[in-house]
């Protein structure tokens, strides 16, 4: 089972997307706990976390959660500007295969395709 943190702002916008992360990985056999979280508890959450997503709207600070990420052994990639739309969750399922399969060998790349 791997572990995603999505973090935005407030939580928000990342709450919604982690329910509709786990509903794409569901739909293609993937072991996932997606959950939402906000920068303020980032660097509480990261030694647990197998994978952060960070909300386009933090393109700015992405630099700098990047290195956090990149201390606790954590990929992090940052969400396109669509990732809260219809397809955002399958798009995040996919960076998400990327960002894993760097890490170790996962399924995510091949049952994707």
């Amino acid at each position: 089972m791997e572990r995603v943190l999505i973090v935005c702002g407030a939580g928000a916008s990342s709450t919604f997307l982690a329910l509709r992360i786990r509903a794409v990985a569901r739909e293609r056999g993937l072991d996932l706990v997606v959950e939402a979280g906000t920068v303020q508890d980032l660097d509480e959450r990261l030694p647990a976390t197998d994978a952060l997503l960070v909300g386009p709207h933090l393109a700015d600070r992405f630099s700098e959660l990047e290195q956090r990420a990149a201390e606790a052994d954590t990929p992090a990639g940052l969400l396109p500007a669509d990732a809260f739309g219809p397809d955002g969750a399958a798009a995040a399922t996919d960076l998400l295969g990327e960002l894993l399969a760097g890490r170790r060998h996962h399924p995510l790349e091949a049952e994707h395709h």
